[in-house]
């Protein structure tokens, strides 16, 4: 049956960062892409707002790191705006007024850090140098693993395409980082870490970033791969550097829409995609809530599986493996956030004078049974009553978010379960889960809650109804074993391909991962042009 004539190339669904991606790609290969985009504004998970007037705030996502180059490079993102200011310090607040301090001066890094340990401090920078090859390592393999060349390799004596290229990849790479990738994927952060430093305070600092956006605690089994899908980012070749953009990461997601209409890209927000239009298996098209239809050659869906391969579709439109994959899917988020606007510069107590620390991240996690308290707390079904707080200072590095002399904070929170137990719901707890977040912070930051002018509260319900993620996960589904690689999201797509012709995946649950990367909607988009291409 020949495709009747479209009204695009492609559509994209959903205006979150990987779906402008994709459709700046599409568009920028000289084809016609729509995006459509349920909400009134664009940005997904990464959007920012005024929360207070005169106070602007990144409402969920809060930093830039995983953003790849070649998709920086590539759509053109520094012409349109990208400027990433790395965070170049971490301190970590620790109870009785002292600290773990590290900085851009490694001499003075050193120094902070030989104050609790002599042995962490000698260990720290080869930990570093090697969990910056491990993260390259890493990241090759999560960017070449479409399911065809497994099945290539099986069907052949010799290693094929690009997992020939990845077996090999892996075998020359030294022993110690192929120790240290396969144990990343299976050991606790803690205990990954108890191998290189003995400090208490040191190795929970380090295993932050074990457990941001997911519902494991630093001695869960698992944990050490979502430290390293934390190092796997980048600013400016530096692995593991975090940074912030000026007007807050919804200006990540309009510099990328910039790029995507420079090529030609329409974006259509209050757009609401009710079904995939599809004929005799091959993706014709959508129709919207409204009752609208559009055809397209083919349709990229940057939405959660719930949706893409549930909600989407027709039970008879694609197989079952999809199906109860939607319905299986974990995304239950565990991750709040609170912003506050500030009339003064906060004070902590263990720096309370100005300084670079105010430009930089901060996280209070003064302990490894600290932060197994928290989570044992939400495994109940509780909200942490001391949990794990993230927090940067938006208006230390762009005052333009923040009236002169005032500031906004941004507290990233753990854990603050998606369903609570015992009959409560987060309508009734929200206040109260709010007053424990800042009564911990008045520990660290004496004066805060005086100076708190605004107070917004976001738990993962408000993930999920405000940015379309099901269940509120940031990475729209937990970054564990069974949801990565070939079965992120399901072992049934071939890389980005879904069994329906036409129809790909290019979201943060699809098989790139979570958090500000792109490189869902950069290989999707690749994918889907090479076909068009084939068809025509």
């Amino acid at each position: 049956m020949s495709r009747p004539l479209a009204e695009y190339d492609a559509i994209v669904v959903g205006g979150g960062h990987n779906g402008l991606v994709s459709a700046a790609y599409m568009a920028r290969a000289g084809r016609r892409v729509v995006v459509l985009e349920r909400s009134d504004g664009i940005g997904g998970a990464t959007r920012s707002e005024e929360v207070l007037p005169g106070y602007h705030q990144s409402v969920f996502s809060y930093l830039v790191s995983l953003l790849r180059p070649e998709v920086i490079d590539e759509l053109e993102l520094v012409r349109h705006g990208l400027f990433v200011v790395p965070l170049e310090t971490t301190l970590n607040p620790l109870r009785g007024g002292d600290e773990i301090y590290r900085e851009a001066d490694a001499n003075r890094t050193y120094w902070n850090l030989r104050r609790h340990s002599v042995r962490d401090a000698e260990a720290y920078f080869e930990f570093k140098l090697m969990m910056g090859h491990v993260g390259r390592l890493a990241h090759h393999l999560l960017d070449r693993v479409p399911r065809r060349d497994w099945q290539a390799l099986l069907a052949t004596d010799e290693p094929a395409g690009q997992l020939g290229e990845l077996v090999r990849h892996f075998v020359e790479a030294p022993f110690e980082q192929q120790v240290a990738l396969i144990q990343m994927f299976t050991m606790s952060a803690a205990d990954f870490l108890g191998q290189w430093f003995e400090h208490d305070g040191i190795i929970a600092a380090l295993s932050t970033s074990s457990i941001i956006g997911s519902f494991v605690s630093p001695r869960s089994p698992g944990s050490a791969y979502v430290l390293l899908h934390h190092y796997m980012g980048e600013v400016d070749g530096h692995y593991r550097s975090w940074g912030f953009q000026p007007g807050g990461t919804g200006e990540v997601a309009e510099v990328i829409a910039r790029s995507a209409r420079s090529f030609g890209a329409e974006i259509r927000t209050n757009a609401d995609v009710a079904t995939l239009l599809v004929d005799e298996g091959e993706a014709r098209g959508v129709a919207l809530s409204s009752g609208e239809e559009i055809a397209a050659s083919c349709v990229l869906s940057s939405a959660a599986p719930q949706i893409s391969l549930g909600r989407l579709l027709e039970d008879a439109d694609t197989d079952g493996e999809l199906l109860t994959r939607a319905r299986t899917w974990n995304s239950f988020g565990c991750s709040a956030k609170v912003n506050l606007a500030l009339d003064r510069c906060p004070s902590f107590a263990c720096r309370p004078q100005a300084g670079a620390h105010l430009a930089g991240g901060v996280s209070i996690a003064p302990g490894l049974d600290f932060m197994e308290r928290a989570y044992d707390d939400a495994r109940d079904g509780k909200w942490s009553r001391e949990p794990f707080v993230d927090i940067v200072i938006p208006s230390a590095v762009d005052t333009g978010m923040a009236p002169p002399g005032h500031h906004v904070m941004s507290c990233f929170v753990q854990y603050a379960p998606y369903e609570l137990g015992g009959g409560r719901s987060w309508e009734d707890e929200r206040e109260s889960f709010g007053d424990a977040v800042m009564g911990l912070l008045e520990e660290f930051l004496p004066g805060v809650t005086e100076s708190t002018l605004h107070r917004q509260v976001l738990v993962p319900p408000d993930v999920e109804s405000i940015a379309g993620i099901p269940g509120g996960n940031i990475f729209h589904g937990e970054l564990r074993l069974d949801q990565l690689l070939l079965n992120r999201p399901s072992a049934s797509v071939d890389g980005y391909r879904t069994p329906l012709r036409g129809y790909y995946l290019c979201g943060s649950s699809s098989q790139h991962g979570g958090g500000i990367s792109g490189g869902s909607g950069r290989h999707a988009a690749l994918q889907a042009l090479a076909e068009l291409e084939l068809e025509s």
